[in-house]
């Protein structure tokens, strides 16, 4: 598939993207559902940040940051997707994009923060990939850097969604989790244990993050 610089070149269905592929249909209905309540959840207005994490992996967090954030870009919000699982980034297969510069060039000062971001064909759409695997995750996420590029972001963008690590098995994501407006936990129906939900929960509030809302993924 060819890929265009800084813009996706989406011309395949054979990836998660229901809201980009099938507008028309339930799922995408219940993404501008859940999209419509949080906004509606957070009564101040202005730029906003959403941490999407989940309590284990494999609970289908990243696909549904990716179809929020198509969501919401359907809606003709400006909105920025950053993935920051810095140890299994994985928007970029999503969207079909580069990887090669990405947030953890950002946080190391490789790279830029506007020339890190890549352009995609949805609406007013951009993304910002994992970029280079990084052996001290922890250390990037906590740094100034990462301070400065939540500034940028939320004085460029409308909604900023970040993708995490799930929140019971590293400390990442509780780095990122109190610096964002809001916490969206996904959980898969059938496989998430009440425990281990209750925990992400419990682990979310001690971290002083804003638990918005849970999303029930089948």
């Amino acid at each position: 598939m060819a890929i265009n610089k800084g813009k996706s070149n989406i011309l395949t269905k054979k990836q998660p993207l229901i809201a980009y592929f099938h507008p028309e249909s339930i799922i995408s209905e219940q993404y501008r559902m859940i999209q419509a309540n949080i906004k509606f959840s957070m009564t101040d207005k202005g730029s906003k940040s959403f941490l999407i994490t989940s309590p284990s992996k494999g609970e289908g967090k990243s696909t549904t940051a990716a179809n929020l954030a198509v969501s919401m870009a359907q809606q003709k919000e400006k909105v920025l997707l950053i993935d920051a699982n810095l140890r299994n980034p994985g928007q970029h297969s999503i969207f079909k994009l580069q990887n090669s510069i990405g947030l953890t060039d950002v946080l190391t000062g490789k790279s830029h923060f506007y020339d890190a971001i890549q352009h995609t064909e949805i609406g007013r759409l951009d993304i910002l990939t994992g970029g280079s695997l990084t052996h001290n995750p922890v250390e990037l996420l906590s740094s100034p850097m990462m301070n400065e590029l939540f500034t940028n972001a939320l004085k460029s963008y409308d909604v900023v969604l970040i993708d995490s690590h799930s929140v019971l098995e590293l400390t990442d994501t509780k780095l990122l989790a109190n610096q964002c407006n809001g916490v969206v936990l996904v959980i898969q129906s059938g496989k998430t244990l009440q425990d281990l939900a209750f925990e992400a929960k419990k682990v979310l509030e001690f971290a002083k993050a804003k638990l918005i809302g849970v999303i029930v993924n089948e």
